[in-house]
């Protein structure tokens, strides 16, 4: 006897990695322009002298900077478990 789930019967992947893929790339821009930002409150302040401000700047710039690498990584995370729920 030879049972096997049909795993056709559940459609949808190509929205899902299109919609996941979408909605990481809006994370990766905004990370991006957060970066971008907190580079320059970070220069800024520190010219000026102010320093409590620069910390904080840094803070946000390596925030943004792991947040930039969770969403490459989750881009890639997420088409690997597509094509593994695929070839099952």
């Amino acid at each position: 006897m030879d049972i096997f789930p049909d795993f056709g019967a559940v459609g949808g992947a190509e929205e899902l990695r299109s919609i996941a893929g979408a909605l990481l790339m809006v994370v990766l821009v905004i990370a991006v322009l957060m970066m971008v930002i907190s580079g320059i409150t970070w220069a800024l302040a520190s010219a000026n002298g102010q320093f409590q401000i620069a910390t904080r700047a840094r803070l946000g710039l390596w925030v943004a900077c792991g947040a930039a690498a969770l969403a490459g990584a989750g881009v890639a995370w997420i088409n690997f478990l597509l094509d593994v729920g695929s070839g099952l």
